[in-house]
């Protein structure tokens, strides 16, 4: 999946989930050691751990940050899911 983010320095994230489990995750823009600090760091972590974990992460004074877009993208990804 693909997802434009909002209120970032990044642009876009990509991922996949298989069973429940996050991987291939790829932040396109922001700032590169945080952005792949946080993907390998949630890679095989389970969907709702990782939303759990970075929900509402703020980035200084931005009320989103790159974490906080991820668990957006992921409750949105569940979203379609459930409308399947």
């Amino acid at each position: 999946m693909k997802y434009k983010t909002q209120g970032v320095c990044s642009r876009e994230i990509s991922f996949e989930v298989e069973n429940n489990k996050l991987k291939n995750v790829k932040f396109v823009g922001g700032c590169a050691g945080n952005t792949q600090g946080v993907a390998r760091l949630v890679e095989g972590m389970d969907i709702d751990d990782v939303i759990a974990r970075t929900e509402g992460i703020n980035c200084g004074f931005r009320p989103t940050s790159c974490p906080d877009q991820l668990a957006r993208a992921l409750k949105q990804y569940k979203a379609e899911q459930a409308g399947r």
